[in-house]
């Protein structure tokens, strides 16, 4: 399990599948190379594993169900639940399926765990679509810290794992900051195209590959 693949089941909705993986979690931490991320993430880790499944539950939901500055959800911060963020996500899953990887769960494809899966399969593909949600990744670890939420160090270690803002991005993280997520346009349900909206049954990644849909 490497690194992304780990930060994937840190932030998920931690289930019983989710705490059944703690010891897969923790041998992988062992292969990380030493350095800021991997520190952050083994003080997050410590408290993550430590806790009962309810009270992990109970923390997360509260975290990531309540506040959109910490949503998991990527294309919120630039689109709301505007119709735009319909075709966003169906570019992400034009991109999954070109890369091999088809989504069959019930999280949208710009759920951050799901991008980190995608990243952790297909590095290249993966870490270019990740470097595109730089500034807001910087923006939930802020408000992940303002809040004083103890995800905020797996957060942390992700953009620990990145390179640092460019000056531009470091303008449109501002930007975010002042004006938060757009407005909702109301009457336009639903906002996501059929094909993009994801059945109720579970994942199953596909190896990498470079075929086209």
């Amino acid at each position: 399990m490497g690194p992304f693949a780990i930060l994937s089941v840190l932030l998920r909705f931690p289930d019983t599948d989710v705490v059944d993986d703690r010891r897969e979690v923790a041998r992988g931490m062992l292969r990380m190379p030493a350095g800021p991320a991997r520190d952050a993430l083994l003080h997050f880790i410590s408290w993550w594993s430590a806790q009962p499944l309810d009270e992990l539950q109970r923390r997360f939901t509260a975290t990531f169900d309540f506040s959109k500055r910490t949503s998991l959800d990527l294309t919120y911060y630039a689109y709301g639940d505007r119709r735009q963020r319909g075709l966003a996500l169906l570019r992400l899953r034009q991109r999954y399926r070109a890369g091999g990887l088809e989504l069959e769960g019930p999280e949208l494809p710009d759920h951050l765990p799901v991008v980190l899966e995608f990243v952790d399969a297909c590095p290249e593909d993966g870490g270019a679509l990740l470097a595109e949600f730089r500034p807001v990744l910087e923006l939930m670890r802020m408000a992940l810290q303002k809040a004083e939420s103890p995800w905020a160090g797996a957060l942390t270690a992700l953009c620990l794992m990145l390179p640092p803002l460019t000056d531009e991005e470091r303008s449109e993280l501002a930007e975010m900051v002042r004006n938060g997520p757009p407005a909702e346009d109301v009457g336009l349900e639903p906002f996501a195209p059929p094909e993009v909206m994801p059945p109720s049954s579970s994942r199953m990644p596909a190896p990498c590959s470079r075929s086209t849909p």
